[in-house]
């Protein structure tokens, strides 16, 4: 009975280590994938091939498969910085990305960056947009996240925050220094209440009339992967340090007056 016993957990050990050691590689061929199919300037300006989309796709539906994490909504896990890597091709962020780019010429207008920070329940999600390669801007996106299931979750948005630009003067261009000149000087002559509002942005309150759906297909210290109700999905990768892994206690397996009996033996023992 204790050969088997020590059988049993060897393998199942060995089974443990294989899976593990199968999710890291797909995690592996997915950020190879992302870097085959040009990164994150490539997928939203367009340029990424059906055949570079499918590859992708392909790492992301592998990855799933292997979640490491039962109940992603309330992992710890979940709180962080972090930075989109890829949208499908229905997802809401892609759309806004991809108009900055076919509105603008990159000389004129260019988004740099775009990520989210999640952190007790709510969510910003943060665009950085750089104009004439001197003004830097960023659009803040305020929602509220609430729990549906281990897999599912809902978003309300709250409001929406457009910051006061950021001008780098020393890189103006010669032509539109007189211009930047005299905004910044009629933006000091205005009474301090407008001046302290535009400095600090201006504010779309949402109030939570829009929200939508999505799960959470994958989730461990690295990579997040969520799904919205059309099947769409966007990969996110960590910014910051993730948190320490909650440890769950061990639950014994043997019977309870087994348990209580070792208890006593124990404390006779000391």
């Amino acid at each position: 009975m204790v050969r088997a016993m020590v059988q049993q957990a060897v393998q199942g050990s060995s089974a443990a280590y294989a899976k593990e050691m199968e999710r890291l590689s797909a995690k592996e061929s997915l950020l190879l994938a992302f870097k085959d199919a040009g990164g994150f300037e490539a997928l939203v300006t367009g340029k990424t091939t059906d055949m570079q989309c499918i590859d992708v796709n392909e790492s992301i539906v592998s990855l799933e498969r292997l979640n490491p994490t039962p109940r992603p909504t309330t992992s710890p896990y979940l709180d962080g910085r972090w930075n989109f890597e890829w949208f499908g091709s229905g997802s809401p962020g892609l759309f806004a990305a991809r108009f900055v780019f076919e509105r603008f010429p990159p000389a004129l207008a260019s988004l740099s960056k775009l990520g989210v920070v999640i952190k007790d329940g709510y969510v910003n999600a943060e665009a950085n947009v750089k104009f004439f390669n001197s003004i830097e801007s960023k659009v803040i996106l305020s929602t509220k996240l609430s729990v549906e299931g281990p897999l599912r979750m809902k978003e309300e948005y709250i409001e929406g925050i457009l910051k006061s630009p950021k001008i780098n003067e020393e890189t103006i261009p010669a032509q539109l220094r007189g211009t930047f000149g005299q905004a910044a000087s009629t933006l000091q002559q205005l009474p301090d209440p407008i001046r302290d509002a535009v400095e600090t942005g201006f504010k779309v309150p949402l109030g939570g009339t829009f929200y939508r759906l999505f799960m959470i297909s994958y989730l461990d210290d690295e990579i997040l992967i969520t799904r919205d109700t059309t099947g769409v999905p966007e990969v996110l990768t960590r910014l910051d340090p993730a948190p320490s892994p909650v440890i769950e206690p061990v639950v014994s397996c043997l019977p309870k007056d087994l348990v209580a009996d070792r208890k006593v033996a124990l404390l006779e023992n000391l």
